[in-house]
């Protein structure tokens, strides 16, 4: 798992939603034309990882799951979470569920919340602390995991 960025788990998410809509459409839970607000959804949560990729360009740091941060960054969106590119790929997520409208597709957008709580985020949390040390034990303290 650790080889498989988080884009490609979250493309590889909307395959396998899809995928499940189509063999196993459990049981449809919304229709047009409310499926389209989850294109709202989608919008916004890929707004938000393009957001966060141009702070960290700005901040001239690196976005690259396993790679070393080069600066802790805590400004803009990263004062409400500390995984704001995680939150909004699960906002998208949401939002291609509400799209397709279907029950099954949901427990994808469960298990890509999952991975990223308990794979991804302590790792990334442990080489932060490791790198920034009490600047990051600090704003971990101030700015929770996902929202608040």
């Amino acid at each position: 798992m650790q080889k498989m960025i988080p884009p490609f788990l979250f493309l590889a998410s909307i395959l396998a939603m899809i995928g499940l809509a189509y063999f196993l459409p459990l049981q449809r839970l919304f229709f047009p034309p409310y499926t389209y607000l989850g294109i709202l959804f989608i919008l916004v949560g890929l707004g938000m990882t393009v957001r966060v990729r141009k702070i960290f360009d700005q901040s001239d740091t690196e976005i690259h799951t396993f790679k070393q941060p080069r600066k802790l960054v805590t400004i803009d969106l990263f004062q409400y979470s500390r995984n704001p590119i995680y939150l909004g790929f699960s906002i998208a997520l949401f939002g291609v569920w509400g799209l397709l409208g279907i029950l099954s597709p949901l427990f994808i957008v469960l298990c890509f919340i999952l991975i990223t709580n308990f794979w991804y985020i302590p790792y990334e949390e442990q080489m932060m602390k490791q790198t920034f040390g009490d600047a990051y034990i600090n704003y971990k303290k101030k700015v929770r995991r996902w929202l608040g």
